[in-house]
């Protein structure tokens, strides 16, 4: 990756966090008795506190999230870096188990059918295990497997920004049903998880990884 993409990369990952960030604040408000800004979900009324840890969380994770990505932010401030991963790891598992939560105590949204809930506990068991993998990796020191296990937690976060476009270009293209529109949203998963993969595994990362992994440790010392 060049330093110009790298200096680009947070601004990318804050737009694709935009739209779920925005919806998520809306919804926000709305719980903590404001204004009805985008259409109510009878579903939060009698139990909004996985809401608010979900939304709150999720916030905090996308947007702090994407600033560890900057190289030049970790060679710069390594000390800003690692007291962030300790918080992002409590927002994480927020996240994660929060939405867990979710798909247990509420019935499914209407237009969305059992598929959906099997991907929603399958990718946010997911997410919880790639960052207590992560945490695990760091603390052997492991700087290369720590990063490749809180990319992909990171990207499944993601996951509502890129359903956004995965269920928009699918309902367009394809129609709407409850197993399209299930499987459209078990895209925008799969979709982030393997750019993730790329991201881990792309041949620049592989050569430059214990050089990197080197340097972290002695700095740490």
């Amino acid at each position: 990756m060049s330093p110009r993409t790298g200096r680009w990369m947070p601004v990318g990952l804050v737009a694709l966090a935009a739209i779920p960030v925005l919806a998520g604040t809306t919804r926000l408000v709305e719980i903590l008795g404001g204004p009805e800004l985008i259409p109510t979900d009878p579903r939060f009324a009698a139990s909004p506190a996985p809401v608010v840890v979900h939304v709150a969380a999720a916030i905090g994770y996308a947007l702090l999230g994407a600033f560890q990505f900057s190289a030049g932010i970790r060679r710069r401030h390594p000390g800003w870096h690692r007291r962030t991963g300790r918080v992002l790891v409590a927002l994480g598992l927020a996240v994660a188990l929060s939405a867990l939560w979710m798909t247990l105590v509420f019935p499914s949204k209407e237009g969305t059918g059992d598929l959906l809930y099997v991907f929603r506990l399958l990718f946010g068991s997911g997410m919880a295990a790639c960052i207590i993998l992560g945490l695990a990796a760091i603390r052997r020191r492991d700087v290369a497997r720590h990063r490749a296990w809180m990319t992909r937690a990171y990207a499944l976060a993601l996951g509502a920004g890129t359903q956004a476009f995965t269920v928009g270009f699918g309902e367009a293209l394809f129609g709407a049903g409850v197993v399209r529109t299930d499987l459209m949203m078990g895209a925008g998963w799969a979709v982030n998880l393997a750019v993730a993969e790329w991201f881990v595994r792309r041949p620049s990362a592989r050569q430059t990884r214990s050089s990197r992994t080197r340097a972290a440790l002695a700095g740490s010392r």
